[in-house]
């Protein structure tokens, strides 16, 4: 009865919205509130038949996972197809095979091993997957990030302007770090960002950028900064049921002043209290290009007691993340959990062993939006965060010219997730 229920308020609001093709996606979201906990997977399911109705698409889904996101191109692929199943839409994959060969000099070359003409076009790349490797003069490298974005534009430019549309998934954003001047600097992820809109692409899609101001340089381009949110609290309730996300149970705090909004949305979403770190430094020298840090120091209110998490955008060497925990285990918090987006341990694993085993860490999550180790796989402390179904309801709105608010802004979804698990 429900299903016949959903079906007819999508068909019915369909009909009502044909001469804009609008997906019912804030009709849906209005409903949602008096039908039963549960109902949101049927009205999806219903709402596959609309979603890959070629009637309503902007142009036939394409997807073109180059080899840095192998896995997660499969992931995204299964959702679509199982939605375009579900819909009636008899298709056994969105992927379009590419390749990036490289001749013996290091050279390459962008090769698309299908039509791509009048496609809507998603290309999905991981700027920072240093596990592809290429031959050159006999030698075998690494591909840095360089690499990759060179290979991104070979893609865009072997499909030579026959797509109807190009849209680019770049989870962890080209030159993101370097995002502003500083002296005599370069401005590499404006520039970036630039060349991309040069080149003909209509929309980017990014994952909590290091400062998403970086789409000032692109004021008349798509950019979407998606956050997720939402995924991240689902892992967090699922792998540690017995967390208590009462204010007096628990707190947000936030590694530094930069990371601020991504923290107070956890604690305003979650009603719990936020503190902060921030980074003295020493002005007087200079160690790498940087200003070395002296001390973190702690503002807000005890975190005695407490369970504890830290959300950050990456972590490189994790020296910092570790510093906090110190800090915060020496004030008598509870447990720690420290998240981050991107989870790349540039310097190895075995301090965030030691601490793991020395009870001053409980878990670090992250996403499957780069590139992780087996052996960060295998660590008992770590709680992938899986973003591929997240991914695939972002190119299914664009794809459809869906608006895709309720898509970033989880704000609900989140509340119906924390009734599940406590009431």
């Amino acid at each position: 009865m429900l299903r016949i229920l959903s079906q007819a308020i999508l068909k019915a609001t369909l009909k009502t919205s044909a001469s804009n093709k609008l997906l019912t996606a804030d009709y849906i979201k209005n409903e949602r509130s008096s039908l039963p906990w549960g109902s949101e997977k049927l009205l999806m399911t219903a709402a596959s038949e609309i979603l890959f109705n070629h009637e309503t698409n902007v142009a036939p889904l394409g997807i073109i996972a180059t080899e840095s996101v192998r896995e997660l191109g499969d992931k995204i692929n299964g959702y679509l197809v199982d939605w375009a199943r579900k819909g009636g839409y008899d298709k056994d994959t969105f992927l379009i095979e590419s390749q990036c060969p490289r001749f013996a000099s290091g050279d390459g070359k962008g090769l698309i091993k299908s039509t791509v003409r009048g496609y809507d076009l998603f290309i999905i790349v991981d700027v920072g997957n240093y596990n592809c490797k290429y031959q050159m003069f006999s030698q075998e490298n690494s591909m840095s990030p360089d690499d990759h974005f060179q290979d991104l534009k070979r893609i865009i430019q072997a499909a030579s302007g026959k797509a109807h549309r190009i849209n680019v998934i770049m989870p962890i954003l080209y030159g993101g770090r370097q995002h502003r001047r500083n002296y005599r600097e370069s401005l590499d992820c404006a520039c970036a960002l630039q060349e991309l809109e040069s080149m003909g692409v209509s929309n980017i899609v990014t994952f909590d950028a290091h400062d998403p101001r970086v789409h000032n340089a692109i004021p008349l381009m798509g950019f979407d900064n998606v956050m997720p949110t939402y995924q991240v609290l689902k892992a967090l309730l699922k792998d540690f049921s017995d967390i208590d996300l009462s204010k007096d149970k628990f707190m947000i705090v936030s590694p530094d002043e930069g990371a601020l909004n991504r923290n107070m949305y956890y604690a305003s979403v979650l009603g719990v209290d936020l503190g902060m770190f921030y980074k003295r430094r020493d002005y007087s020298t200079i160690v790498n290009g940087r200003n070395p840090i002296v001390a973190h120091e702690y503002l807000g209110n005890p975190v005695e007691g407490k369970d504890v998490f830290v959300a950050d955008d990456i972590i490189s060497s994790g020296e910092s993340m570790l510093d906090l925990a110190y800090a915060l285990k020496s004030k008598k918090a509870g447990r720690i959990f420290a998240y981050s987006t991107y989870t790349i341990f540039t310097n190895g694993l075995e301090k965030f062993d030691k601490a793991y085993e020395d009870g001053i860490i409980d878990g670090v999550l992250g996403t499957n939006l780069t590139y992780r180790t087996p052996e960060l796989l295998s660590r008992p402390w770590f709680h992938e965060v899986d973003v591929s179904k997240y991914i695939a309801y972002f190119i299914a709105a664009l794809n459809h010219d869906v608006s895709v608010g309720s898509i970033i802004d989880p704000h609900e979804k989140i509340q119906q997730l924390l009734k599940k698990y406590h009431g």
